[in-house]
């Protein structure tokens, strides 16, 4: 989140996801408000995550440019004002900021007062397939297009990322695999798992599920740049392809080597939680550790996906895509943890997604039926394999208890 002043320019540094300083102000609200309600109303369970208790924070921390602060605004809801003039969101940005109505699809009024701020803080909401405005006449002549060019909303890169993946329906489950993973599947209502978060989705209809892990392709980004990039320090390309390589070498189970991959200074439901590996001998190498990390994620993933089924929901297929959804290692660990087929769908779906959505927004697709019938192309699934299914049974049980008991300390934000 961003807050800008009159004239749309930030009146300090913007505020990442991941960024855990409001835990205080979230279990602030968890006990005023009650976790069940505030989940029953705006599909999330309050976390340092969200932006409102962000917005406290800073009300309390740095009044002086929250003073000065005349609207909130999202990464997306910058760059819609810088092209368009027009200050928006959609339903898919304002799910995250804990202040949104779910069902009622409109701004929560009555916690917003209760919170002491100021709605006007607060953009309009408008369809994630709307044309926002069209191209200010500056921005026309830089980018060399008519200032007629319409500029559609779009959605938050998860909820894109599903489009974009052709979920829409309820079964299968899209994974953003980035830096993060983003899990959504489409319901047609909420699920009554409090660590199930909701949005509604980028096209009418469903709501969307979404549950996140905080360094995924990041934590294996990390062991690449340790131990493969070599004197460099940065891993490259081809040494992700060797990472991949012999961690296929190794055996499933990683020779007792396991890894909890969180290594942001926390998750977004446990901002104490650390990462860990354990099991190491010196008859290791780091083929073994990067198995285990892949691995590690494997298991991060079922235990969200397991989060789903309490819900009753029945998973059918999970579908890959981003730049991890390269690694073919990776994927067939995945199959084989899940005891789901693994699609990879080619490209970056979430790009996909907004591109089908500003063909909905300016009519170039009929509807969202259209939109994926036309662009969305899995490759073949990789399937699970069975003959691996009792030994990752009995890591992931691992994986739960380790994840339970690592002792942390609290950090200081």
């Amino acid at each position: 989140m961003c807050l800008v002043d009159a004239a749309g320019e930030p009146v300090g540094p913007g505020l990442i996801y991941r960024d855990n300083r409001a835990a205080g102000e979230a279990a602030a609200m968890r006990e005023r408000f009650g976790s069940e309600a505030l989940h029953a109303r705006t599909g999330h369970l309050a976390a340092g995550f969200h932006i409102a208790p962000k917005l406290l924070w800073l009300r309390d921390h740095e009044p002086e440019a929250f003073g000065r602060a005349a609207t909130m605004l999202q990464p997306r809801d910058l760059v819609g004002l810088a092209l368009t003039g027009e200050l928006a969101t959609d339903g898919t940005h304002a799910a995250a900021t804990l202040l949104y109505d779910l069902r009622a699809g409109a701004w929560a009024s009555d916690l917003i007062a209760a919170l002491d701020l100021d709605p006007g803080l607060l953009p309009a909401i408008r369809p994630s397939w709307e044309t926002l405005g069209s191209l200010r006449g500056g921005v026309a002549r830089r980018v060399g297009l008519p200032a007629s060019t319409p500029v559609v909303l779009g959605g938050a890169d998860s909820q894109a990322c599903a489009l974009g993946a052709g979920v829409v329906a309820s079964g299968p489950v899209s994974e953003m695999a980035g830096s993060s993973t983003c899990l959504n599947a489409a319901v047609v209502e909420p699920l009554d798992v409090l660590e199930v978060t909701h949005y509604p989705h980028v096209v009418p209809g469903p709501y969307t599920t979404e549950t996140g892990i905080n360094t995924t392709g990041a934590a294996i980004a990390w062991l690449a740049d340790l131990a493969y990039g070599g004197r460099r320090g940065r891993a490259r390309p081809d040494d992700f392809g060797r990472l991949d390589a012999e961690a296929a070498d190794a055996a499933p189970g990683s020779d007792g080597v396991h890894v909890l991959p969180v290594l942001a200074d926390g998750e977004r439901t446990d901002p104490a939680l650390r990462g860990a590996i354990t099991g190491l001998s010196l008859r290791h190498g780091r083929a073994a550790i990067a198995r285990a990390s892949f691995e590690g994620v494997a298991y991060a993933i079922r235990s969200q996906l397991d989060l789903l089924v309490q819900g009753g929901m029945a998973p059918t297929d999970l579908r890959v895509s981003g730049g991890d959804a390269r690694l073919a290692t990776w994927n067939r660990i995945k199959a084989d943890v899940t005891g789901l087929p693994v699609l990879t769908i080619p490209g970056d779906a979430a790009t996909t997604g907004v591109a089908m959505l500003a063909g909905l927004g300016s009519g170039f697709y009929r509807d969202p039926a259209d939109a994926i019938g036309r662009c969305v192309r899995p490759d073949p699934p990789v399937r699970p394999d069975p003959a691996n299914r009792d030994r990752y049974d009995e890591g992931f049980r691992e994986h739960v208890e380790l994840a339970s008991s690592v002792v942390v300390r609290r950090p200081e934000v």
